[in-house]
């Protein structure tokens, strides 16, 4: 087991990369605004860039802070919160998560959706976790195609913080929420196949204000 440990405690503090001292400037704000502050890494997509569903179907984007690790199986840990922006849309949900295995465009995600967390919808209380595999398997077309088995309920609220953890090998991904023992999403049939491999992405989508801390990523 080779580890990444990636500290985000309070904005002296750097981040250490394998035992090499990474800093802010190190990590690629890809269509997003990246900051530091006393609740670790703030990342939000700024006002131009959200989608807007009068004119385009909402999709999945490849928008995140880039983590430059190496990622292939092993575990991604973090303490994350999704909060709304003020003045965000009705359909923002506080999208919140992480992208991994990133190579050539495409990548393996997996998102929280908090307001969904607390809805009285029981539907949309079904789809508060969320996997992905972009650019070809967005959440439309596996909901469509396959529902139920990419996405599922989970207590998470908007404002909340919740300890993620991912553990994943080769074409298996399980996500954990709040340092439970058992699994809330299994994917069995990563889309982008085993031998996929590349840095870490924190994911956001339109209308959300994040925050991560406590970050570490451990590779095999």
């Amino acid at each position: 087991m080779k580890p990444w440990v990636i500290l985000a405690l309070a904005m002296s503090v750097p981040v250490a990369v394998q035992g090499k001292q990474l800093r802010i400037s190190e990590i690629n704000a890809n269509n997003v605004d990246l900051s530091k502050d006393s609740d670790g890494f703030r990342v939000a997509m700024p006002r131009h860039a959200w989608q807007d569903p009068a004119k385009e179907s909402p999709t999945d984007r490849n928008y995140m802070a880039i983590v430059p690790v190496d990622f292939h199986n092993g575990e991604i840990e973090a303490e994350i919160r999704g909060d709304l922006s003020p003045d965000a849309p009705g359909f923002a949900r506080g999208f919140v998560g992480f992208a991994f295995r990133i190579a050539e465009g495409r990548f393996e995600s997996i998102y929280l959706r908090p307001a969904n967390g607390t809805s009285l919808d029981q539907v949309r209380r079904n789809h508060s976790v969320q996997y992905v595999s972009y650019p070809d398997y967005q959440f439309n077309r596996l909901r469509r195609e396959s529902p139920e088995q990419y996405e599922t309920a989970a207590d998470i609220a908007l404002g909340r913080w919740v300890h993620v953890r991912i553990v994943v090998k080769e074409q298996m991904a399980m996500l954990y929420l709040d340092r439970s023992p058992h699994p809330t999403l299994i994917v069995n049939d990563l889309k982008l196949g085993q031998d996929q491999r590349g840095p870490v992405g924190l994911w956001v989508e339109t209308g959300t204000i994040a925050h991560f801390r406590k970050l570490r990523i451990t590779s095999k």
